[in-house]
């Protein structure tokens, strides 16, 4: 039982790093606190649940179609943003509004009941010894590492990755020798909105939907990205494994409602002793 928690809590965490990884990236890189960022994961993940519910759209093909859609909205909520001279707590604020207007979109639309994506993969498992493996959550843990490696060795290898950390380090420097800040601004928001399309999907692939669980999330992915670093890619993926095994240990060796607390504890130890990354 023990065993099968850990694996759980690896798989949960696994989601944790894919949301807190466009999260991350905004925020270190754009300084910009984006809590719109998890409007639009449950926007992508209602969108998800319709195309299969009423479209019979299989939800890998939605991995396909949402993550380009979502690009094209980062990109011109970015274009705004640009448009005026925002800190990160002014981001703070506007983001949360914009996050208030997608919960009541989506209240509206489909209302305040719970919704679930069925699919043919909620019934797919194997195991391994006296391991049960759910594919959905097999896939989003697949997804978020390749996901991740994906954006490291891009961040690190290539131009466009190098323009970007030089952006983040020293923007009026970084013009200085022909960085375009504004373009790769608009080009980064796009790329993380396309990750909270694809977290989005993962999530309705795995949990219940409802509006009122969007800032339920808040906590626990901004504990992971604080915890694995500003604009890590990699980062916010370790932490959200560490917490979410922390968590997974805590539910069953204690109670349920311990678990929250472990993400909080471990945010507060890492600002006490290393608070030089807050």
């Amino acid at each position: 039982m023990l065993l099968q928690s850990i694996l759980s809590g690896i798989f949960i965490g696994a989601l944790y790093g894919l949301i807190g990884l466009g999260l991350g990236l905004t925020w270190g890189l754009l300084r910009q606190i984006n809590l719109a960022h998890f409007g639009l994961v449950f926007l992508a993940g209602y969108l998800s649940y319709q195309m299969a519910a009423s479209w019979h759209v299989d939800p890998l093909l939605a991995l396909v179609i949402v993550p380009p859609l979502f690009f094209a909205v980062g990109v011109g909520m970015q274009w705004v943003l640009s448009r005026f001279a925002i800190t990160p707590f002014n981001s703070l604020l506007v983001t949360f509004g914009i996050t208030v207007v997608i919960e009541s979109a989506i209240q509206g639309i489909w209302t305040a009941d719970y919704r679930r994506l069925e699919s043919h993969y909620n019934d797919l498992k194997f195991t391994v010894g006296p391991l049960y493996v759910p594919i959905p959550e097999l896939l989003t843990f697949v997804l978020s590492l390749s996901i991740a490696l994906a954006v490291w060795a891009a961040m690190r290898y290539t131009d466009l990755g190098k323009a970007m950390r030089a952006m983040a380090e020293d923007g009026p420097i970084a013009s200085a020798f022909g960085i375009d800040a504004q373009r790769l601004g608009l080009v980064l928001a796009g790329g993380c909105a396309a990750l909270a399309g694809v977290a989005g999907v993962c999530l309705a692939l795995t949990f219940t939907l409802t509006p009122s669980q969007i800032f339920a999330w808040v906590g626990v992915v901004f504990a992971a990205v604080m915890l694995g670093g500003l604009g890590s890619p990699l980062g916010p993926l370790a932490a959200g494994v560490v917490i979410g095994v922390s968590e997974a240990i805590t539910m069953a060796v204690a109670s349920p409602s311990w678990a929250p607390i472990v993400s909080f504890s471990l945010l507060i130890l890492m600002l006490l002793f290393r608070p030089e990354r807050a």
